[in-house]
Order: C-alpha cells, then sequence, then structure tokens
C-alpha cells in the first residue's frame, strides 16, 4: 500500500544564498577569481577613461585638463559657445551610432541588476562611457563617474559569462563592478563598495559585504598606477561646536526636500528624453544655451567638482553668486539629462549640496558671524548624496574618503545625513539611480528589499 506524505513546503532561500562565503564552497574559486577579474578590470577602466577625459578637456578648453572651472573662467565666450555646441553636435551622433549598436535591453545599471540579473548590452554601453566621458570633458552639467562605472558593470558581466555565474552572483558581481569603478575614480575603496551594495544592490549583508571589498579594494590599488592617491578635496579640520550640530539640524530636513524636487526633476528628465530626429537637435540647443549661460557663469561646466572644491574651502562666500547657482547648477544637469547627454549624477548631486549648504550656511552666519562657510557646504553635500542616492551609510563614508577627513565633522555629517534621508524617504521612495524606472519597478523593488514578515 502505498502512503503519500504531505511534506512542509520548503522556505525559499534567502536572496544571495548562492555567494560563497569560504574558499571551501562548491565553486567558491570561480566565484573569487571573477571578483578579482572584475576588480582588475574595473580599475583599468576608471584609470583610461580618466586620463581620456583629461585629454579630452585639454583640447577642448585649454590648461592642464584637470581643472575644468579655471579653464573656462579664462576662455573667451566665443570658446564657451563653440566648445559646447560641438559636444552637442558628437553627442546627437553618438546616440545615432549607439542606438544601432543593440536593441532591447537598455543600458540602465540599476534596472540590469535588477530585472536583467546584470545584464548588459556590451558594445552599446562601453560606447555610452566614451561618449559620457567627450560631454563631460567638454562642458556638460554631468559626473564622470558614470563612465567609469559603466565600463566596470560591463566588464562584471563579460567575467560572469567567461565563468558561468549564477544570475545571483552575476547581480551581485555586476553592482560590484560599478562601485570598483567609481572606487577607482574618485579613490575612495570603502565607499564605493557601500555604494555597490546599499544604493546598487539594495541591500547591505555580511555575505556580500566582503566580494564588494576585495572588489573594490583591487580597483583602486591598479587605478594608483595612473591616478593619484590622495583625496579628491583639500578641505581645513573643522572644531567641533554646538552650533555645528545646530547647523546640520537646520540643514538636514532642507536638503532633504531639496532633494525630493531634484530626484523628481531627474525622473522627468529622464522619462522624456528625446526620440527620433530630436535626438540629434535637442543636445545641440540644450548645450548651446549651456555654453552662452556658462560666459557668466564658468561654474555651470563640467560636473562641478571645481566648484565644490571652493565651496569647502569657503571660496564662494557671496550669496549673489550662490542663490543663481543653486537654481542654475542643478537646472543644467536636469536639462542635460532631459537631452539625451549621458552622465553620472554623484557629482553633480555632491554639488547640489554644497551650494545649498553654502547657502544655508551664508544665512547661519547673519546670526552667528563666526560660523564657517566651509562645514555648511560639506553638510549640505553630505545630506544631498544621502538623500538623493538613499544611501545614508555610504555617503557618509564617501565625503570622509573624499576629502581625508573622519573626526572633524563626523558627528554632524551623521545628523545632516539622518534627517535629510528621513524626510526624503518619507515624501519619495525613489532615488536618482531609481529614475528610469517605471512606478510598477519601483514597488517590485522596493518590495524586494524589504525583508518578507513570514
Amino acid at each position: 500500500m502505498l502512503r503519500f506524505v504531505m511534506r512542509p513546503k520548503q522556505p525559499a532561500q534567502p536572496d544571495g544564498a548562492e555567494i560563497p562565503t569560504t574558499l571551501l564552497q562548491p565553486g567558491a574559486a570561480r566565484f573569487w577569481l571573477a571578483v578579482l577579474g572584475a576588480g582588475i578590470c574595473a580599475g583599468i577602466g576608471a584609470a583610461v577613461l580618466t586620463k581620456f577625459l583629461e585629454l579630452v578637456q585639454h583640447l577642448a578648453w585649454g590648461g592642464s585638463g584637470t581643472h575644468i572651472l579655471e579653464a573656462a573662467a579664462q576662455a573667451a565666450a566665443w570658446r564657451h559657445i563653440a566648445v559646447l555646441l560641438g559636444a552637442g553636435a558628437m553627442i546627437g551622433l553618438g546616440q545615432f551610432v549607439l542606438t544601432r549598436l543593440s536593441t532591447g535591453n537598455g543600458i540602465d545599471i540599476t534596472a540590469a541588476i535588477w530585472f536583467s540579473a546584470g545584464r548588459l548590452p556590451a558594445l552599446r554601453t562601453l560606447g555610452s562611457a566614451v561618449l559620457s566621458v567627450v560631454g563631460v570633458a567638454m562642458g556638460a552639467s554631468l559626473g564622470r563617474e558614470g563612465a567609469p562605472k559603466q565600463a566596470g558593470a560591463v566588464f562584471a558581466n563579460l567575467i560572469s559569462d567567461r565563468g558561468g555565474l549564477s544570475d545571483e552572483q552575476r547581480r551581485l558581481l555586476v553592482a560590484c563592478g560599478a562601485g570598483a569603478g567609481m572606487s577607482a575614480a574618485y579613490g575612495v575603496p570603502l565607499g564605493g563598495a557601500l555604494f555597490a551594495l546599499e544604493v546598487l544592490r539594495g541591500m547591505l549583508a555580511l555575505r556580500l559585504v566582503l566580494p564588494a571589498l576585495i572588489c573594490s579594494l583591487v580597483a583602486t590599488v591598479v587605478s594608483w598606477i595612473a591616478l593619484p592617491d590622495a583625496p579628491t578635496y583639500q578641505i581645513p579640520s573643522f572644531p567641533y561646536s554646538g552650533t555645528a550640530l545646530l547647523l546640520a539640524g537646520f540643514i538636514g530636513p532642507v536638503a532633504g526636500l531639496v532633494s525630493v524636487a531634484y530626484v523628481r526633476a531627474v525622473a522627468w528628465a529622464e522619462h522624456n528624453r528625446p526620440v527620433g530626429w530630436q535626438r540629434f537637435v535637442t543636445p545641440v540647443v540644450v548645450l548651446g544655451i549651456l555654453g552662452v549661460i556658462s560666459v557668466k557663469y564658468p561654474q555651470l561646466v563640467g560636473n562641478g567638482s571645481d566648484a565644490c572644491q571652493l565651496l569647502f574651502n569657503g571660496g564662494i562666500p557671496a550669496a549673489t553668486l550662490l542663490l543663481p547657482l543653486l537654481v542654475l547648477k542643478p537646472a543644467a544637469t536636469v536639462l542635460c539629462l532631459r537631452s539625451g547627454t549621458p552622465g553620472g549624477l554623484f557629482t553633480p548631486s555632491l554639488t547640489l549640496g554644497a551650494l545649498l549648504g553654502g547657502m544655508l550656511g551664508y544665512l547661519g552666519s547673519l546670526i552667528w558671524p563666526d560660523t564657517s562657510l566651509g562645514l555648511p557646504a560639506v553638510l549640505g553635500a553630505g545630506a544631498v548624496l544621502a538623500a538623493t542616492t538613499q544611501g545614508p551609510i555610504s555617503a557618509v563614508v564617501l565625503i570622509m574618503e573624499l576629502t581625508g577627513r573622519d573626526r572633524s565633522f563626523i558627528a554632524p555629517v551623521l545628523l545632516a545625513v539622518s534627517l535629510a534621508t528621513l524626510v526624503s524617504r518619507t515624501v519619495e521612495p525613489r532615488s536618482i539611480y531609481d529614475a528610469r524606472l517605471s512606478d510598477k519597478e519601483i514597488k517590485e523593488r522596493l518590495a524586494a528589499r524589504e525583508p518578507s514578515p513570514h
């Protein structure tokens, strides 16, 4: 007599269970070699793309090729207009070529990680990375980290193919590769690893931390062959005070609300990119207008890194300059995205926060005359970065690594970041990296990030 026994339903394996946590598990050697390979390739890619950006920037604007604001401030008006018009024409032509390299799967890293197990069209994504470098070097108001992130993600995806990795391993490796590209470009190994997990992969779990750390570390060390091993921003040590905490408590919520508006503007731009013949005309028009305005406001040119350096040192104290830049810089970034220009959003978000913090610091100095104008800029940068990426932990670490400072501002930065993230997350669940996703995809991603109640 046959007896049928009903077995209890086995619980689903937790997300990431296939990731080897030791060297003795089945397939561990293949996975860890893939992590090392992705780190090496991401480091080389970041170094090559950074040097290429400096070359294009030097050819377009003159100067050293590393400080676009200084070169743009000294350039004649005709050069501003000619360079930006040329950038628009090259981007329009480049987009035409890219659309013929690949069809179907897009090139958004976040969507690829969450909905395609990290699979990316290699030629189109690398082509977009190169086009991004050209656009930013010639003055588009976007971040230069977009290209190293894309390159790192593509290399990780190709290595996953070669190594026969599972979808879950590929998903993690592509996130690690993208984070490693960012780590190498800015020399931020810990921040880049946390960014890969917290922002791109959407979870911080012990089984995922070690691959991200190793990949980012290897990429950063490899990039030091060609890139400097030094903080991106040189800032003074800010003494701890109760005033700093009061400023942080004021800047944090304001930064959260501003971040909501910025994320929604980015989402609008991403969902309204030009199509058809407009793909060729819109970049020329938008970047041409940017060229005209940049004659008076050269701070609008490029990713904003040089402007951040000035703000962190209190070098833009005049409200008559801070206020228009606070409006024009994010507007330039959003319109560049709307035109179809590829590029990153990390440094533009940092710049928006620094401008906001600088402006609020100026207002604070009317009450507390001895207030440093640099510290509010740092607080604003960290707060907006955390709120727009929905990654508070990675934002704090990135601010420390980018400036080479830690305890001199850790308490006020933590307060500003926490308040900004709480406010923004209450109003808007999306980050700037979710902007391309549909409402349905946003719900699916949020559901996947939350722990199961069962």
